[in-house]
């Protein structure tokens, strides 16, 4: 990534005013910030270089001189410090703390006091069988939830007893420049919380919630599908204002020995015996309702696919129901005796020239390659 350009790093074109290289910034910076991707060496460096590119591209004197020379051109051009060094400095604070919720209590914001030190809403996964999926079942969901510690008051200190963090304001995030970078990282002092406890409650234990068990009974659509998810309102964590988010619950699937899933649309793989794919035989095959009765062609070739319409998947949103597609397997026998082989070769004979059909396709070719050596 080094390679690219200021304007590639961002992902904008270079002529894009100040608006879009500002939203671009936003995207990339929230993206790869190290406190959502921890331990990622390699969104941390993505991040560096967003940074890099952003400081450059909102200051109009970098962003000329940068555009004429180059990166060599800022290394001569005061780009680390003097008049107009980081002009962008006050407007990419403001950025991080709209990111991050720094700040305090000033301007309106909310304080980090105030905040929860998890989300409200909650994620669990549910295995479900095919069988399940698509005609719909109720189904127990046992989970654990957070709830805000009542002791501390959700805050993780003795008696809820926070102070504002010395080394960054209460912001959660300290800015360090190098030349005409800067960086934000999390407080090392207080983890990106804005205060600090002095002492640990001795019920939460720092934490500042305790985790409850909890069982709810789901109505599961049918057709759904994996990684569909279902919300169930009210059942997330509780935070310390009481109020509670929601529970989604993601699902997976189990594979059918028979039925493959595609959407709403179900194949199946249909065994044919060679003879029968001949003679156009019409043979039963299971449904998701029951059988079906699934009339071959004569000569119905390996692969050929039958289409029976409105026999597949409900649609999870109610939207019709998916087709049936059952595909044909040609099967041939692993040997013949005696008397099949003669009933076989009668068989081809009877259909005369058209049971060697290379033959007559192959002639002029024969005769084409043999003038090739003369």
């Amino acid at each position: 990534m080094e390679e690219l350009s200021y304007y590639e790093i961002l992902e904008v074109a270079q002529g894009a005013d100040k608006i879009t290289i500002k939203k671009a910034y936003r995207k990339m910076a929230k993206q790869y910030h190290p406190d959502r991707n921890p331990d990622d060496q390699e969104a941390e460096h993505k991040f560096k270089l967003c940074n890099e590119a952003y400081q450059v591209l909102s200051d109009e004197q970098k962003r000329s001189v940068y555009d004429r020379y180059g990166k060599e051109g800022l290394q001569g051009a005061g780009g680390g410090g003097g008049r107009g060094g980081f002009s962008g400095f006050d407007d990419l604070g403001s950025i991080f703390e709209e990111m991050f919720g720094g700040g305090g209590s000033q301007g309106g914001r909310r304080s980090r006091a105030d905040s929860d030190k998890y989300a409200l809403d909650l994620g669990v996964e549910m295995t479900i069988s095919f069988k399940e999926a698509v005609f719909g079942i109720e189904k127990d969901v046992d989970f654990r939830f957070k709830d805000a510690c009542n002791t501390c008051k959700g805050t993780g200190a003795k008696n809820g007893k926070l102070t504002t963090c010395g080394q960054c304001g209460g912001k959660g995030q300290v800015y360090v420049r190098q030349g005409f970078m800067t960086f934000s990282q999390t407080c090392p002092v207080c983890h990106g919380e804005g205060m600090s406890a002095k002492e640990k409650c001795s019920d939460c234990h720092g934490d500042g919630f305790t985790q409850e068990k909890e069982s709810v009974k789901i109505k599961v659509p049918a057709g759904i599908d994996s990684e569909n998810r279902l919300r169930v309102s009210g059942k997330g964590n509780v935070g310390k204002n009481g109020h509670r988010g929601d529970l989604y619950v993601t699902f997976q699937v189990q594979a059918d020995e028979h039925f493959i899933r595609n959407g709403n649309d179900i194949y199946l793989e249909v065994p044919v015996f060679f003879t029968q794919a001949a003679l156009g035989e019409t043979i039963s095959i299971p449904s998701l309702t029951g059988e079906l009765e699934l009339e071959l062609d004569i000569g119905t070739k390996d692969k050929q696919q039958f289409h029976f319409r409105d026999e597949g998947v409900s649609d999870v949103h109610g939207h019709g129901k998916g087709d049936l597609i059952a595909q044909v397997n040609l099967t041939y026998p692993k040997k013949i005796d005696d008397e099949q082989k003669a009933l076989l070769e009668k068989l081809q004979n009877s259909f005369g020239i058209e049971s060697k059909p290379h033959e007559s396709m192959f002639e002029s070719v024969f005769d084409e390659v043999k003038g090739w050596f003369k």
